[in-house]
């Protein structure tokens, strides 16, 4: 089938668009940039448009057979972004569209609570039915609990949390129970609803088996990463103002919006679309495990401030170590050439292999992630990933030429955000610095042979310059998850 994907860019649409590729369907993207976004995808056909905007959307749906409407926002940035644009008027518009191409089926992704809740999100999403339903289309609903998967906003956050901070507020609510589900399980349940004609007029609900809250993610997280942060009570209220605030300064799991749905108690009250469909959900405890490693990159165009290139190297004269060799070397004991803890969690990989996560830790600031964007014989790039205090890539190389072995990092990097761009020019960038420094020095002792000094040059690029890297490492990425998914699909 030809099927039109409307928000593929999020943790939803990440999940069923290789899921509809990997059974054989021709999916088309919908979303901004698309011609950007679609090339993690081996297939995906882009097309550039914004639900909020009729006019854009002219042609997203022809010839297609079903659109799976997952595009929506649970957070507003007024007066441009709001739930009576996006949630609401977006669904009016792509519904007009389908209608105009003679779309079959129309397959809307909702919110579990969307019936009963009282929070701005949950009335714009029951608006937002309410056109589904009067549609006239041959219509399903799915009404997902919390999804959580790489680059969620609640989940996610509360991981990066616990892994930096010595400190987690646990707002009165926090015992509030929830269902959540793995995005990959949802993908499989989306992606079987789009295939079936004997569901239309029906609303299901999406979640996983189990029950949880807030205080009991802190705490399973605090058992994967191997931290145990100190659990601060913050009343209601307080929790209320302060979010108004710090929201202003920093990522926050929940916001005033998100506080109220926090009291509704989102758990499965109707059709369970999994035990509809025979979809066995993951068990929460793999899932976080999963999500623990899955954590999206901090790409260099997200940070704050200047993007700065760094070099360190040294010209190795006698190394008894080839340029792939010692590459080798360094792949093989990553940890023994990194001057802080370089697997910081349980069950860490110690090895550089492409698409590994790995966990270091840092005096002062917790628990960071990098992954291996690519390996190979003399060539390695570490793409920072959310929740690290730096924004950006670091390659490692060798080299050789006239019997001299050369080895070099090269950082391209910001601030991931405001906090860490003060600590970087106060103490951060000078200890970062003697940390490469010495990550070059163990590899020229470990070589064998001698040099006469680690170098080091750095320079702040410009906007033209920032903007080439910043393309650059989005290649980098969706490369690498293009590759995984077809690797993935031919399983």
């Amino acid at each position: 089938m030809r099927i039109l994907v409307t928000g593929g860019t999020g943790v939803i649409g990440e999940g069923v668009i290789p899921e509809l590729v990997a059974r054989g369907h021709h999916v088309r993207l919908l979303s901004r940039h698309a011609g950007d976004d679609a090339k993690q995808w081996e297939g995906v056909e882009p097309f550039a448009g914004d639900i909020s905007d009729a006019s854009s959307l002219n042609g997203a749906a022809s010839d297609c057979d079903v659109v799976v409407h997952i595009a929506g926002i649970v957070a507003e940035t007024p007066p441009d972004v709001t739930f009576a644009k996006v949630n609401v008027g977006g669904t009016r518009n792509i519904l007009a569209e389908a209608q105009r191409a003679h779309v079959t089926r129309f397959l809307c992704v909702s919110s579990l609570g969307a019936d009963v809740g009282q929070s701005d999100y949950h009335r714009s999403k029951r608006e937002a039915e309410s056109l589904v339903e009067q549609s006239g289309l041959q219509w399903t609903i799915v009404r997902p609990g919390n999804v959580y998967g790489p680059g969620d906003e609640v989940i996610s956050t509360i991981l990066k949390m616990v892994r930096a901070l010595p400190a987690i507020p646990v707002i009165d609510t926090s015992d509030q129970a929830f269902q959540p589900i793995w995005h990959e399980d949802l993908a499989k349940i989306l992606a079987s609803v789009a295939e079936r004609d004997d569901l239309n007029g029906q609303i299901l609900e999406a979640a996983g088996a189990e029950v949880t809250n807030l205080r009991d993610l802190v705490t399973k997280f605090g058992e994967i990463t191997g931290r145990s942060p100190v659990s601060v009570p913050v009343p209601l209220p307080l929790a209320q103002w302060t979010t108004r605030l710090a929201s202003m300064l920093v990522e926050l799991p929940v916001d005033d919006n998100k506080l109220k749905m926090l009291e509704e108690n989102n758990v499965v009250r109707g059709q369970d679309a999994a035990r509809i469909l025979g979809v066995t959900t993951t068990p929460l405890d793999e899932g976080l495990r999963k999500l623990a490693d899955s954590m999206k990159e901090a790409l260099p165009d997200e940070g704050v401030g200047s993007l700065q290139h760094k070099t360190f190297f040294a010209d190795i004269r006698g190394s008894r170590q080839t340029a792939a060799s010692l590459m080798t070397r360094f792949r093989d004991h990553v940890n023994e050439f990194m001057p802080i803890e370089f697997a910081a969690e349980p069950g860490s990989p110690e090895r550089i292999d492409k698409g590994v996560t790995l966990t270091g830790s840092l005096p002062f600031r917790g628990n960071f992630q990098v992954r291996v964007e690519v390996a190979e014989p003399t060539h390695v790039v570490f793409a920072t990933l959310e929740g690290h205090p730096l924004s950006g890539i670091v390659e490692f190389r060798t080299s050789e030429q006239n019997g001299i072995v050369r080895f070099a990092i090269e950082t391209w990097t910001r601030a991931s955000n405001v906090f860490d761009w003060l600590a970087i020019h106060t103490i951060g960038a000078p200890a970062q610095d003697a940390n490469w420094r010495a990550v070059v020095q163990r590899v020229v002792d470990a070589s064998g042979g001698t040099s006469e000094g680690v170098q080091q040059e750095k320079e702040t690029l410009n906007d033209e310059e920032a903007s080439r890297v910043e393309e650059r490492v989005k290649k980098l990425v969706q490369d690498r998850k293009r590759e995984e998914t077809m690797l993935s699909s031919r399983a």
